[in-house]
Protein backbone atom coordinates (compact mmCIF):
# COMPACT_ATOMS: atom_id res chain seq x y z
CA UNK A 1 0.00 0.00 0.00
CA UNK A 2 1.74 3.03 1.15
CA UNK A 3 5.41 3.00 1.37
CA UNK A 4 8.15 5.57 1.62
CA UNK A 5 7.84 7.68 -2.02
CA UNK A 6 11.16 7.14 -4.78
CA UNK A 7 11.58 10.73 -4.35
CA UNK A 8 12.00 10.59 -0.44
CA UNK A 9 14.03 7.47 -1.06
CA UNK A 10 16.46 8.78 -4.03
CA UNK A 11 16.09 12.47 -4.65
CA UNK A 12 19.17 13.56 -2.04
CA UNK A 13 21.27 11.22 -3.43
CA UNK A 14 20.28 11.98 -6.92
CA UNK A 15 20.61 15.91 -6.65
CA UNK A 16 24.23 15.11 -5.01
CA UNK A 17 25.17 12.99 -7.76
CA UNK A 18 24.12 15.86 -9.96
CA UNK A 19 26.11 18.38 -8.53
CA UNK A 20 29.20 16.86 -8.51
CA UNK A 21 28.87 16.16 -12.45
CA UNK A 22 28.45 19.82 -12.50
CA UNK A 23 31.35 20.73 -10.44
CA UNK A 24 33.36 17.85 -12.23
CA UNK A 25 32.63 19.05 -15.79
CA UNK A 26 33.10 22.89 -15.00
CA UNK A 27 36.94 21.75 -13.59
CA UNK A 28 37.27 19.84 -16.68
CA UNK A 29 36.16 22.81 -18.70
CA UNK A 30 38.61 25.16 -16.86
CA UNK A 31 41.52 22.49 -17.45
CA UNK A 32 40.71 22.32 -21.08
CA UNK A 33 40.37 26.16 -22.22
CA UNK A 34 43.48 26.54 -19.56
CA UNK A 35 45.34 24.10 -21.92
CA UNK A 36 44.72 25.41 -24.94
CA UNK A 37 45.80 28.96 -23.77
CA UNK A 38 49.14 27.47 -22.37
CA UNK A 39 49.47 26.09 -25.82
CA UNK A 40 48.42 28.88 -27.83
CA UNK A 41 51.10 31.27 -25.43
CA UNK A 42 53.81 28.65 -25.26
CA UNK A 43 54.09 27.42 -29.26
CA UNK A 44 51.53 30.24 -30.82
CA UNK A 45 49.41 27.57 -31.86
CA UNK A 46 48.32 25.34 -33.15
CA UNK A 47 44.48 26.16 -33.00
CA UNK A 48 43.22 22.69 -32.72
CA UNK A 49 41.99 21.03 -30.68
CA UNK A 50 40.23 23.22 -29.12
CA UNK A 51 37.27 23.48 -26.83
CA UNK A 52 33.91 23.72 -27.93
CA UNK A 53 32.11 27.16 -27.52
CA UNK A 54 30.15 25.87 -24.86
CA UNK A 55 32.89 24.55 -22.48
CA UNK A 56 34.70 27.28 -22.43
CA UNK A 57 31.60 29.29 -21.62
CA UNK A 58 30.70 26.51 -18.75
CA UNK A 59 34.57 27.72 -17.66
CA UNK A 60 33.58 31.10 -17.32
CA UNK A 61 35.91 32.23 -20.36
CA UNK A 62 33.55 34.31 -22.32
CA UNK A 63 35.79 36.51 -24.72
CA UNK A 64 37.94 34.90 -27.41
CA UNK A 65 40.90 37.49 -28.04
CA UNK A 66 41.55 37.79 -31.99
CA UNK A 67 44.96 39.25 -33.35
CA UNK A 68 45.21 40.98 -36.60
CA UNK A 69 48.27 39.69 -38.77
CA UNK A 70 48.72 43.08 -40.85
CA UNK A 71 48.16 45.94 -38.23
CA UNK A 72 48.31 44.14 -34.71
CA UNK A 73 45.09 45.00 -33.43
CA UNK A 74 43.85 43.27 -30.49
CA UNK A 75 40.21 42.73 -29.74
CA UNK A 76 38.03 40.18 -28.72
CA UNK A 77 34.56 38.29 -29.61
CA UNK A 78 32.12 37.89 -27.05
CA UNK A 79 31.32 34.36 -27.40
CA UNK A 80 27.83 34.58 -25.69
CA UNK A 81 26.77 36.49 -29.33
CA UNK A 82 27.70 33.48 -31.77
CA UNK A 83 25.23 32.35 -33.50
CA UNK A 84 26.94 28.87 -33.58
CA UNK A 85 26.08 25.91 -31.56
CA UNK A 86 27.59 25.16 -28.37
CA UNK A 87 29.52 22.08 -29.89
CA UNK A 88 31.20 24.10 -32.00
CA UNK A 89 35.31 24.00 -31.81
CA UNK A 90 37.01 27.54 -30.92
CA UNK A 91 39.05 26.63 -33.73
CA UNK A 92 36.42 26.89 -36.57
CA UNK A 93 35.64 30.30 -35.69
CA UNK A 94 39.15 31.40 -36.95
CA UNK A 95 38.09 31.55 -40.54
CA UNK A 96 35.30 33.86 -40.19
CA UNK A 97 37.40 36.30 -37.77
CA UNK A 98 37.51 39.68 -39.90
CA UNK A 99 39.75 42.80 -39.04
CA UNK A 100 37.99 45.89 -39.24
CA UNK A 101 40.75 48.99 -39.64
CA UNK A 102 42.43 46.79 -42.69
CA UNK A 103 38.73 45.83 -44.13
CA UNK A 104 38.21 49.37 -44.61
CA UNK A 105 41.42 50.46 -45.84
CA UNK A 106 40.89 47.40 -48.91
CA UNK A 107 37.42 47.93 -48.96
CA UNK A 108 36.04 44.34 -48.46
CA UNK A 109 36.07 41.98 -45.82
CA UNK A 110 39.27 40.78 -45.21
CA UNK A 111 41.13 38.25 -43.24
CA UNK A 112 43.48 38.39 -41.16
CA UNK A 113 42.94 37.64 -37.62
CA UNK A 114 44.77 34.61 -35.47
CA UNK A 115 42.99 33.69 -31.98
CA UNK A 116 45.03 34.41 -29.18
CA UNK A 117 43.39 33.33 -26.38
CA UNK A 118 40.00 32.57 -24.08
CA UNK A 119 39.68 35.30 -21.68
CA UNK A 120 37.27 35.71 -18.70
CA UNK A 121 37.02 39.75 -19.10
CA UNK A 122 36.97 41.93 -22.22
CA UNK A 123 40.33 43.94 -23.76
CA UNK A 124 40.69 47.03 -21.12
CA UNK A 125 43.27 49.76 -21.21
CA UNK A 126 45.13 48.43 -18.64
CA UNK A 127 46.50 44.98 -19.68
CA UNK A 128 45.81 41.68 -17.24
CA UNK A 129 49.03 39.44 -17.56
CA UNK A 130 48.81 36.28 -19.37
CA UNK A 131 49.20 34.00 -16.07
CA UNK A 132 49.59 34.69 -12.24
CA UNK A 133 53.55 35.57 -12.10
CA UNK A 134 53.62 37.02 -15.82
CA UNK A 135 56.60 39.37 -15.52
CA UNK A 136 56.40 40.83 -18.98
CA UNK A 137 55.18 44.57 -19.22
CA UNK A 138 51.52 44.23 -21.35
CA UNK A 139 50.68 47.80 -20.60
Amino acid sequence: MGGPSKERQWGETIRQAEQRARETRFIADVAACDAWNYRMEGYGGPAQPSPPIGDALNAGFRYLEVKCAGCNTHSTVDLTTLRRPSETPIWQLEQRMRCRPCSETRGYPYKRGHLVRLRRTNITTRQEPWYPGDERDRH
